[in-house]
């Protein structure tokens, strides 16, 4: 009889060490925030005067100049997005598809949810209507404002347009000033004609119900390879999109600016020496 009790002690005795393991990490300083899901890099507020500054100090500036002040400050290979990320389209005469922005961010991911199949007209406009309502949003256009480069880390590898010729035109008409996206937009044809600066990876050619959901807006996302925070500089042109981080912003502004002056001055000299009409990108 000793033997059998001694042996249920043992069998219970070891029934509790295997459950307390996980439960003892559970109870640990904070882990129910961390099991309910948390956020570990902050989202800094920058004020749209606190903007302003940044954008005068980069006005003008080229990917290339920056790439030099970002060298200067030990930045090398930081922040450059893969080349894919690239203009849909360019205006080598007066250089409009260029810009300089403070980012705003948004993440979607692929949606876990079957395709709608097969509806009536009326059923399908009904639930494509409730996505973009409730699922896949443009919430982030509240915090558009401007000077604001919106920028976009949308589902890899969903054929989806969450960019199209519509709202890239209304984010532009709240201050938007250019659009980068580590994935896909459509009507690209037509947002040609507008004008809006895009930097994309490919076209996507299908709606956003049924295909991705808004995760995030002004968090930490990654574009082209590389971490975008909310407030960060974007500066676009045709070598790519280079990110700079805010914190050493306008210390590669002012070298930059340096390197873009000395060029622009030395190739005047050789338009003179060539008998070069001077164009907008020698222009000071």
């Amino acid at each position: 009889m000793k033997i059998h009790i001694i042996g249920l002690a043992f069998v219970l005795l070891l029934a509790a060490l295997a459950g307390a393991g996980p439960a003892a990490q559970e109870k640990g300083p904070g882990a129910e925030d961390l099991r309910a899901g948390k956020n570990l890099l902050a989202t800094q507020v920058y004020s749209e005067a606190e903007d302003g500054k940044f954008l005068a100090l980069f006005k003008g500036l080229r990917v290339a100049d920056v790439t030099d002040g970002m060298d200067a400050v030990g930045l090398q290979n930081i922040g450059l997005m893969d080349p894919e990320i690239h203009s849909l389209w360019r205006d080598t005469e007066h250089f409009r598809h260029r810009f300089v922005g403070i980012a705003v961010t948004a993440r979607y991911v692929p949606t876990q949810d079957a395709p709608a199949g097969k509806m009536i007209v009326e059923a399908f406009d009904a639930w494509s209507a409730d996505w973009y309502e409730k699922r896949s949003t443009e919430a982030y256009m509240d915090i558009i404002r401007k000077g604001t480069a919106l920028v976009i880390e949308d589902a890899p590898n969903a054929d989806v347009g969450s960019i199209g010729s519509y709202n890239i035109l209304e984010w532009q008409g709240h201050g938007c000033v250019g659009v980068v996206t580590s994935a896909t937009a459509r009507d690209t044809d037509e947002i040609i004609t507008q004008r809006v600066p895009l930097y994309f990876r490919k076209p996507g050619r299908g709606i956003r119900p049924g295909r991705n959901e808004l995760e995030s807006v002004n968090r930490p996302i990654v574009c082209g390879g590389v971490l975008v925070m909310p407030g960060d500089v974007i500066v676009a042109d045709g070598d790519g999109v280079l990110v700079v981080p805010r914190a050493k912003a306008e210390a590669v502004a002012e070298y930059a600016r340096k390197i873009m002056d000395g060029d622009k001055a030395g190739r005047r000299d050789l338009y003179k020496a060539l008998n070069i009409k001077e164009d907008d990108s020698v222009k000071e």
